[in-house]
């Protein structure tokens, strides 16, 4: 089936020609995504002991629509760990049933921000359902209801409007956290650039024709683990924190996650980029960690921890590097003079990534693998290191561990263990498929265009010279058949479906974590730089419908049937003899003054948590703060059937004075008879208290 119809060559893509007639049609939407915060894997460090128990931020999926009047393209980044391909066939579905084939696989790019703090449960493969404990209806459903409606709500938004590109550097917010790799990398290559990571800022801004601001779309290349293994609250990061400033500066008089304006920050080409820029450290010794394989004399691989701006407090540095990230960006957006003209274009294919052959060069030829993962895997990184005895560089077996995965999983074959040399296998992912294959093998490429920018959707996190390396091929494809002149080249990451990490070849061979994580082989790379060259060509030649384009072998769509899920049932709610739910259990202060910490506790769709201010001129209530705000922290503690919510409100230095109160809503599940369960709402709330402000002595 053709969704688009035969082409004719497009006009050359010129960033400077002149103003277009006829402007784009835009439209930007945001909605909640967070999920039930509460028992379910934090999805990102792979850790079954980290579960949700609160909320630091809410979750949101922010949505992008462009539209030319014959070509429509959509941009959508979630505040969730990554994109997963059962989450991205589960939104393609809502949308045909509600647009048809207005929005389809080849013009919708699903991006994460990479949060290792939001709700796992939302894969189909096996090796990701044991390490988030199964397939978790509750929260793939809250992630999928809330893309779907930030789409739905730029599709209803959508108006005549212009975009306009800036780009500048932001230091001081990123690292790389496996230097020894990456100067593995040709010299003459690294000494094009003048970094080990990207400190490239990329910035799309939405207007009206009236130039009022719609919204703004940017790319920084940095892991949003400033929020550390050791949290348990849903948390939106760094990245989410640059959003909740601009839009909280744009969006004046609106609660957080609410008005007009839409500020996204969306990942790039973060593998090795880390905000933990203080570096690592042994957290015995206070010494520097081993160079190479990034561990501690005392203590191993767990003690060698990176350190943030803020050192060990990681709300902080959560705060620090989203303020960095924010003010690069709230620059750049009142700079932006460039406006983006010219067609539009999406291609898609699907690839079977265990079986492409890769021209290296005149002679030789390489292929890609089936999936895989080395030993340094379990060493994890400098951000979150393994338990168990694994370093970083492992490029030999141990014959303690290898017995182990023979006895369980059976032994690699020998294809497998030749494919990934020097790699050594811990798991061998692409052999195993009980009870459903442990990785993927259709992988989606996918190339979006918006006059001369292209939005290169990555199924994974790229390295940083990865990244580079698909930037120049890329651009390179596109101007080449003389179509586009000076594009702009933007690598998305954790894009449409999860493949770990993707690594140079001569990263690779140093066998870190990220190049043990490189499932498909020391090839990886140049399969990917081959596909989408392919892409960009198409797009180029203006042959992107699926009767020039082929779109490759369908991925699977497992049945619910055939999926598992590790979490059990939740119990009934219980509460102690002569209590009810909701009851305040620690009673607040009469009064505060600013920027001290208000601490409450509750036995315990909108919000879990709001903070109150009372006008004596309505004698009303006015919400100031929701559960979304970076003010509160609400934290959900569980004890046996029991559980308790504590609320923490650190009152901000801009609270007015006067009388406030906090309400906490929740529900909890009562037994109906003897089989039967129901569902109950409840309310909790303080007494009321005051804020007052701190007085100056001079």
């Amino acid at each position: 089936q053709c969704f688009l119809t035969t082409e004719e060559p497009e006009p050359t893509v010129n960033p400077t020609a002149g103003p277009h007639e006829n402007p784009y049609l835009i439209g930007v939407g945001r909605a909640d995504c967070t999920g039930p915060p509460g028992d379910v894997p934090l999805m990102g460090y792979a850790n079954l002991e980290q579960t949700a128990a609160g909320i630091h931020t809410r979750l949101f999926s922010r949505a992008f629509i462009v539209d030319n009047g014959s070509k429509r393209v959509v941009f959508v980044t979630a505040d969730i760990g990554m994109v997963s391909q059962r989450l991205r066939l589960e939104v393609l579905k809502e949308l045909e049933v509600k647009y048809g084939i207005l929005y389809r696989q080849d013009n919708v790019i699903l991006s994460g921000t990479h949060t290792h703090s939001g709700l796992g449960g939302y894969f189909q493969y096996t090796l990701f359902m044991i390490t988030s404990k199964g397939y978790i209806k509750p929260s793939i459903k809250a992630i999928v209801n809330g893309i779907v409606k930030s789409i739905d709500i730029a599709h209803r938004s959508i108006k005549p409007g212009r975009i306009y590109m800036s780009k500048g550097e932001l230091e001081e917010s990123n690292l790389n956290r496996s230097p020894h790799s990456y100067l593995n990398n040709p010299a003459e290559e690294r000494n094009k650039y003048k970094s080990n990571t990207d400190k490239q800022v990329t910035l799309l801004k939405f207007t009206d024709l009236d130039g009022d601001g719609m919204g703004m779309l940017s790319w920084f290349a940095v892991h949003a683990v400033s929020m550390n293994y050791t949290n348990q609250m849903v948390s939106s990061d760094n990245m989410g924190y640059a959003s909740y400033l601009l839009e909280q500066e744009k969006n004046i008089g609106f609660l957080p996650g609410e008005g007009p304006f839409v500020a996204a920050f969306a990942s790039s080409n973060l593998g090795d980029a880390s905000p933990n820029i203080r570096g690592p450290f042994c957290a015995n010794t206070g010494l520097p960690c081993d160079y190479l394989n990034s561990s501690c004399p005392i203590g191993g691989l767990k003690m060698c921890v990176a350190l943030g701006p803020a050192g060990s407090d990681m709300f902080n540095n959560t705060k620090i590097i989203g303020e960095n990230i924010f003010k690069r960006a709230k620059d750049l957006y009142g700079k932006a003079r460039q406006e983006v003209r010219g067609p539009l274009h999406a291609a898609h294919q699907w690839v079977n990534m265990t079986d492409v052959t890769v021209q290296l060069n005149s002679t030789h030829t390489g292929r890609t693998c089936k999936p895989a993962l080395g030993h340094s895997f379990a060493a994890g990184t400098t951000d979150g290191g393994g338990d168990l005895n694994f370093t970083q560089g492992a490029v030999e077996g141990d014959p303690f561990w290898d017995g182990i995965r023979d006895a369980l999983l059976g032994a690699p074959s020998n294809e497998t263990q030749d494919c990934h040399q020097p790699k050594p296998i811990l798991f061998s992912t692409g052999e195993m498929t009980w009870p459903l294959p442990w990785h993927p093998s259709i992988v989606d490429v996918q190339i979006i265009t918006i006059g001369p920018v292209a939005i290169v959707a990555i199924p994974g996190e790229m390295t940083t010279m990865s990244g580079r390396r698909i930037r120049e091929a890329v651009k390179q494809e596109l101007e080449a058949q003389g179509t586009f002149s000076n594009a702009e080249v933007v690598v998305a990451g954790l894009c449409n479906i999860y493949t770990h990490y993707i690594t140079t070849y001569e990263e690779y061979q140093i066998q870190r974590y990220e190049g043990a994580s490189t499932i498909y082989g020391p090839h990886t790379l140049s399969a990917y730089i081959q596909k989408f060259r392919g892409l960009a060509k198409a797009i180029a030649e203006v042959r992107t419908t699926y009767c020039t384009l082929p779109k490759g072998p369908e991925p699977p769509f497992f049945k619910d049937s055939q999926l598992f899920s590790l979490l059990p049932a939740a119990a009934v709610d219980k509460k102690p003899i002569n209590t009810t739910f909701g009851e305040v259990l620690e009673r607040v202060d009469s009064e505060y003054t600013v920027h001290i910490t208000d601490t409450m506790s509750f036995q315990r769709d909108k919000t879990f948590v709001t903070v109150e201010k009372y006008h004596n001129s309505t004698a009303h209530w006015d919400v100031v703060h929701t559960d979304a705000s970076w003010e509160t922290r609400f934290h959900w503690v569980k004890n046996g059937a029991e559980s308790n919510a504590t609320i923490e409100w650190h009152i901000p230095l801009s609270a007015q004075a006067g009388s406030y109160r906090i309400r906490h809503f929740g529900h909890y599940k009562q037994r109906k008879g003897f089989l039967e369960t129901v569902i109950m709402a409840y309310e909790g709330v303080s007494d009321v208290f005051r804020v007052s402000k701190i007085k100056s002595n001079y």
